[in-house]
């Protein structure tokens, strides 16, 4: 959460191997949040990131 605001909430997806995915949605939707948890720059308050099998 930023400033008391919950950004990013209850989020599943799948992409198989192979397959492009993109993410889109309006300002302040958590898209770059999300890409910054993947990818391990910010960490999550809870919740898991499973990236190959690998959390």
């Amino acid at each position: 959460s930023y400033n008391d605001n919950l950004v990013v909430n209850n989020v599943s997806f799948t992409v198989a191997q192979g397959e492009i995915f993109g993410l889109i949605g309006p300002n302040g939707a958590g898209k770059t949040t999300t890409i910054r948890m993947m990818m391990d720059i910010t960490k999550p308050e809870s919740g898991e990131i499973s990236i190959l099998g690998e959390s």
